[in-house]
């Protein structure tokens, strides 16, 4: 699918190419809890084996920078990547941490369900702020200022984030409007691609995982994929 951005790009330029990776599975999806900013949430078992096993594809990938959400479970996810790979520079980058739920923060997501707030999360997103947190306009907005930033840099990246941070980018250069961004599915270690040619835009892979069947959850948080 090809757009146009409406930002001017020099004709002739380069294509770059931004690759996406969401945190391999966590605690947090094992546990069933919107984890947010909650410091100290790390990989589970099989998020820990999906970290070694992505350094085969990656090395497959052709980009020379990487931009990490600052929190663990993205850190812990690219880590080993990073040891096979010490010539590609890593910047832990805030445009790409995830949501403030700021009160939901660490609190299950079946007793989250329950509340009022849900169905609208479900139905009209972008009229939402999180109680003492962020609104999804906010975070959408940090998180294209982002991959603006990288994109004008002329080299390919690989992003590593968040479900619902990935889902929002993809969707805001699918042209679609925020409130369908959970129509989206990305799922823990799944891979997605975005090229940059000048004015155009074209998305060339959505929640692609390796040796890992997809899911269509799509819940709050990002799901936490195929179990």
């Amino acid at each position: 699918m090809t757009l146009r951005t409406g930002i001017h790009r020099a004709a002739g330029r380069k294509p770059v190419t931004i690759y996406f990776l969401r945190h391999a599975h966590s605690q947090a999806n094992n546990q069933g809890i919107l984890a947010g900013r909650t410091k100290g949430i790390k990989l589970s078992t099989r998020g820990k084996k999906e970290a070694e096993g992505l350094v085969q594809t990656l090395g497959t990938l052709d980009f020379t920078e990487i931009y990490s959400s600052p929190l663990e479970r993205c850190r812990e996810t690219i880590n080993p990547f990073c040891q096979s790979h010490p010539g590609i520079p890593i910047h832990l980058d805030e445009a790409f941490i995830e949501m403030n739920y700021g009160e939901w923060s660490g609190l299950k997501l079946a007793h989250l369900a329950r509340k009022k707030m849900w169905a609208t999360i479900q139905s009209n997103p972008s009229s939402i702020r999180f109680p003492v947190g962020e609104s999804f306009l906010e975070m959408s907005t940090r998180a294209i200022e982002g991959i603006e930033k990288i994109r004008t840099n002329g080299k390919n990246a690989l992003v590593v984030s968040h479900g619902d941070v990935i889902r929002v980018i993809l969707n805001h250069y699918l042209g679609a409007h925020l409130d369908n961004f959970q129509r989206l599915s990305i799922d823990p270690a799944s891979i997605s691609r975005i090229t940059f040619h000048g004015e155009k835009v074209n998305i060339n892979t959505i929640n692609m995982v390796p040796n890992i069947s997809g899911t269509k959850d799509s819940t709050l948080g990002g799901g936490s994929g195929k179990k």
